[in-house]
């Protein structure tokens, strides 16, 4: 089983993304932004693709057991560099988040912010549980967002006419 993280739109606080499942889009994610160099709590993981196993120890396993009766353990990416003790898990912004990928089944792109993150979380917690368990899940993050070009507003214009977009909104 495989998730893949298309992350497609970040500034410089945080990293928005479309999450599928085999190939099927499943929910939205939310990360901490991208950074050349590391910084501690606030930097995203480096595109690659990781193995995701089950952590059964620390107090988010205790907290997320108490919440969720279907909660065997927390969905942990493992052996990212320079990482440690990342996991998927809920949230709604990005100081919700210490590195780690939230997962929300709204996303609001102006905001940097995901929604109904309980909800997306149980959902994709249990369709990927039994895979992590047997050591059968992986996870590609791809970095589509550093290759976007988003023109500020004010270069919005319609060629032809030269009128600004906002005109025809």
């Amino acid at each position: 089983m495989h998730l893949r993280v298309d992350r497609d739109i970040s500034n410089n606080k945080a990293t928005l993304s479309k999450i599928y499942l085999d190939d099927d889009f499943y929910c939205y994610g939310l990360e901490d932004q991208y950074q050349e160099v590391k910084v501690q709590n606030e930097t995203r993981i480096p595109a690659g693709t990781y193995n995701i196993g089950l952590r059964t120890e620390g107090g988010m396993t205790i907290k997320y057991a108490l919440r969720y009766p279907f909660h065997k353990g927390m969905l942990h990416i493992q052996d990212v560099p320079g990482f440690t003790c990342i996991y998927i898990h809920t949230g709604n912004k990005d100081s919700h988040t210490a590195g780690c990928l939230l997962v929300g089944q709204k996303r609001d792109r102006g905001a940097y912010v995901i929604s109904s993150s309980r909800y997306a979380y149980s959902r994709l917690y249990i369709a990927i549980v039994d895979a992590a368990i047997k050591n059968d899940l992986t996870i590609t993050f791809e970095d589509n967002d550093l290759n976007a070009t988003v023109l500020p507003p004010s270069s919005r214009a319609l060629p032809a006419l030269g009128l600004p977009a906002s005109y025809y909104l």
